[in-house]
C-alpha cells in the first residue's frame, strides 16, 4: 500500500511560486526524477511563512532513495524559499475506516 510523504518547512511560498514560474525546467528535472524513482502525486501548499510537500509513493524507501540522490535541485528550491532548516519529513498510512471520500 503507498504512503503520502510531508514535508514541512517554514519558507516564502511566494518565492517558490516565482522560482516555477521563472525556472519551470528546475521543477520539471525534479519530478521526472522522481516519477523515475516511484513518485505517484505531488502538491506544493503554503500558508503565510510555511511550504508543505504532500507527496504520494509506493513506499518509504522509495522517497528515502529519491531524496538522498535528489542533489543540488532540492537545495536551489529550498534556498530560494529562504529555507535554513531542516524539513519535517513524516509519512503516513491509509486507515481503512470506510468513509473515503473521492
Amino acid at each position: 500500500m503507498s504512503v503520502l510523504m510531508t514535508l514541512r518547512v517554514t519558507g516564502d511560498p511566494t518565492a517558490i511560486e516565482k522560482l516555477g514560474a521563472d525556472n519551470g525546467a528546475l521543477f520539471e528535472g525534479v519530478i521526472a526524477d522522481a516519477s523515475s524513482r516511484g513518485l505517484i502525486s505531488h502538491h506544493f501548499y503554503g500558508s503565510e511563512n510555511e511550504l508543505l510537500v504532500v507527496d504520494e509513493w509506493p513506499d518509504e524507501a522509495s522517497f528515502q532513495a529519491f531524496f538522498a540522490n535528489s542533489g543540488p535541485q532540492i537545495e536551489q528550491m529550498m534556498a530560494a524559499a529562504g529555507v535554513t532548516a531542516q524539513p519535517a519529513i513524516e509519512f503516513w498510512r491509509h486507515l481503512e475506516v470506510g468513509d473515503d471520500v473521492g
